[in-house]
């Protein structure tokens, strides 16, 4: 995080709140919430992300027309998504409206009552976005990879669920899910703006002190590991796409910035990435080419996706291994390693100067880890790198260690 001045709290009911001062005129406040796919029940997939998207459609006061005007009208909005462990419920609006959007939050999680009329009409609007992700097989391999490399875990299932899972949900299943998971010790007010930390603390006690629900959770158990796989699924497209992946450790891990400056050069954002380079600048074998590193409380994984032709697929799978397997036998030199840590540095700081990303980086931060992590941390640790930890980074995501899916 580019802004280091932060400040935390915790309210009597044990819901703790981070602000992080800011000088603009636009203020972001919401929720951070420690519940996602992985804790439904196996009979309720897609609880998660559907609780996400009608949570909006009533309270005990407010009907949804009510609900997307309240931010709407003072020039503000009203955003949330689901992953496999989290959800964030978060308002962007003019700074003077940080009561309004307060007081309207905490109503959504207080006292949402998920009229059933509503949430037939929104249970089609969630099928339909999960067809639309069926017809991008880009997006919709990341899915089916993660299905089978977490297959027979709380993981190994779609965030939206399927249609016969989102047939079965009721409004009684919508609240006893806010009752059992959006709960005080599980969940972090955050602020981004410029208001004095003593006003979001009373704020937040305000609107949120009356919370008293216990706080109950869905057992996570840690994925068993699937041995390495390789399939091939047959789609209608003249483009090919494969996702190749590993797994990794959790979020916790003192490996994590090894691997992620590894993955940086593997097939980060810079068009100098090593796969970028060898498959798509010098062979034109692919349209595209990029890693990423995706970390949980207890796993991770690091996925390497390529699109290109279907006679490009077997040789762009050579490159990438031979790659890899350089990485894992034969250390960077010194020089490589400076000017790789020096481009990390860099693109850390150019992402970070979006006030959206550290408003959302610091409640993620605070809710899984008990602390904001501060910037100077991060590259500290970068800093300490040698080619050594990144050489045993590499091991783990040998070849052999990899599984690879292909839809074509």
């Amino acid at each position: 995080m580019s802004q280091e001045t932060v400040f935390t709290g915790t309210l009597s009911n044990g819901l703790r709140v981070v602000h992080v001062p800011g000088k603009g005129a636009v203020t972001y406040c919401g929720l951070a919430i420690n519940a996602g796919s992985r804790d439904e029940d196996p009979d309720k997939w897609g609880l998660a992300h559907f609780v996400e998207h009608t949570i909006f459609k009533g309270t005990t006061h407010r009907r949804s027309w009510h609900i997307i005007n309240r931010m709407e009208t003072v020039g503000g909005e009203l955003n949330a998504y689901t992953t496999k462990e989290g959800t964030m419920l978060y308002s962007i609006f003019p700074g003077e409206h940080l009561n309004r959007a307060t007081e309207l939050i905490a109503d959504l999680v207080i006292n949402s009552v998920f009229p059933e009329a509503e949430l037939e009409r929104e249970r089609e609007v969630v099928m339909d976005e999960a067809d639309s992700y069926r017809d991008t097989p880009s997006e919709a391999i990341y899915d089916d990879f993660e299905d089978l490399f977490f297959a027979g875990s709380q993981l190994g299932h779609n965030i939206l669920g399927t249609e016969e899972h989102l047939r079965r949900i009721t409004s009684a299943h919508c609240r006893a899910y806010l009752d059992n998971l959006y709960v005080p010790l599980n969940m972090v007010f955050f602020v981004y703006g410029n208001h004095p930390f003593d006003a979001v603390m009373r704020l937040a006690e305000r609107h949120f002190g009356a919370m008293t629900h216990p706080t109950r959770r869905t057992e996570r158990i840690v994925p068993p590991v699937v041995e390495p796989f390789r399939k091939v699924i047959a789609i209608d497209s003249h483009q090919s796409h494969t996702l190749m992946g590993a797994r990794l450790f959790g979020l916790d891990d003192e490996r994590r910035y090894a691997m992620a400056l590894l993955n940086n050069i593997l097939g980060g954002p810079g068009m100098n990435s090593l796969l970028n380079v060898q498959m798509r600048e010098r062979r034109g074998m692919v349209y595209t080419v990029e890693s990423n590193m995706s970390l949980l409380t207890d796993c991770g994984m690091l996925q390497i996706y390529f699109g290109c032709d279907a006679h490009h697929v077997e040789p762009s799978l050579r490159i990438i291994e031979r790659t890899l397997t350089q990485l894992a036998s034969s250390p960077i030199s010194q020089r490589q390693l400076d000017a790789a840590k020096k481009q990390y540095k860099g693109q850390l700081l150019v992402a970070s100067d979006s006030s959206e990303a550290i408003a959302l980086s610091a409640a993620k931060s605070m809710l899984y880890r008990g602390y904001v992590v501060p910037s100077k941390e991060t590259i500290e640790h970068i800093d300490a790198l040698t080619p050594q930890h990144l050489l045993d980074a590499a091991a783990l995501i040998a070849p052999e260690r990899c599984s690879v899916l292909t839809m074509q």
